[in-house]
């Protein structure tokens, strides 16, 4: 099944070109010509209204998503600017590092500079798609969801991993050695288990599919041993209550699924978002908030949407990068 986009009319097409036309200061000729078309047909006025409201609903989170890339780029720069080692690399200026990563910016759609800086430090990086599954040298079993990235250390006594994005499904192998997993602030300790760990907004959770693992939402805070079908979330730092769950159910994404119940559209699209190749953004928080329950196929994420769409009755809207905008 195909999630159709709704069909767009010329209007709204030339709205979107006036919005464009009268950003910042138009001059008086614009301006004359902007309200001759407005007044030209109702359709046009309709129009219009339709594309203020859109642009007024995506100001906040388009700022947002700006900050966001801006940050991660400003970091990558600095990096890339930093001295490299003798005989080893050129150094690379602000202005040539400039030219390079815009210019891939341009050419890859979807493009993530938030993450890509993350990568840089990453030893196994999933892409947008399918699941990935990775090895580690002590013959543990990691598989990694879509659009998510770790960093590993075996090098010393205590095997480390660290979570820098998305989810991870540990199956452990016993080698005497403590394995301890990472997730910003946050620390799993493995007692000897089948667990996943889960970076969420402002957060993560901690599902086990069997043995036991120790969660500690942040340095200071109270250990919590969990065990088989047992899930423990945390956010600002402070754990939350171990609840009881179907973990088979829960870690479905492995198998390429997607289930959840009573869930936030906004935890919904997060953890959707990897399998498409680009951005969805959820518009304002009252949408955001609205929860569901279901099982679905990550395959076509376009056609989760759809049929989010119907339970939810939000509007999408697509647009070049390929970013879907649902308010």
């Amino acid at each position: 099944m195909t999630a159709r986009r709704p069909v767009e009319s010329f209007s709204s097409r030339q709205a979107r070109h006036w919005l464009a036309a009268l950003a910042g200061r138009p001059d008086a000729a614009t301006q004359a010509a902007f309200e001759r078309w407005h007044a030209a047909h109702p359709a046009n006025a309709l129009a219009w209204d339709e594309a203020m409201s859109l642009w007024q609903a995506t100001d906040a989170p388009a700022r947002r998503l700006a900050a966001d890339d801006a940050s991660a780029l400003h970091a990558l720069l600095e990096r890339m600017d930093a001295p490299a080692p003798p005989r080893a690399f050129r150094r690379i200026t602000w202005a040539s590092a400039a030219v390079v990563v815009l210019a891939l910016g341009a050419l890859i759609g979807g493009w993530r500079p938030d993450r890509w800086v993350e990568d840089l430090a990453a030893d196994h990086v999933c892409p947008a798609g399918p699941v990935c599954n990775v090895t580690l040298a002590d013959g543990s079993e990691l598989t990694l969801d879509a659009g998510s990235a770790i960093a590993v250390d075996l090098s010393s006594s205590e095997r480390h991993v660290e979570l820098r994005r998305g989810a991870v499904f540990f199956k452990v192998a016993h080698t005497g050695a403590p394995f301890v997993v990472q997730s910003g602030a946050s620390q799993v300790r493995v007692l000897g288990t089948e667990f996943a760990v889960r970076q969420t907004s402002g957060g993560g959770r901690v599902t086990v599919l069997a043995g036991r693992v120790s969660v500690r939402a942040a340095p200071g805070e109270p250990e919590q041993v969990l065990q088989g079908n047992q899930q423990v979330s945390w956010a600002g730092g402070h754990a939350g209550e171990v609840a009881k769950v179907d973990s088979a159910a829960q870690l479905a994404w492995r198998e390429g699924w997607l289930t959840w119940y009573q869930a936030p559209l906004s935890e919904v699209v997060a953890e959707l978002e990897p399998y498409y190749p680009g951005r969805i953004v959820v518009l304002g928080d009252a949408l955001g908030q609205r929860t569901l329950s279901g099982s679905f196929p990550t395959k076509d994420p376009q056609a989760v949407l759809g049929a989010l769409q119907k339970i939810l009755g939000f509007e999408q809207h697509h647009l070049p990068g390929p970013v879907i905008l649902l308010r």
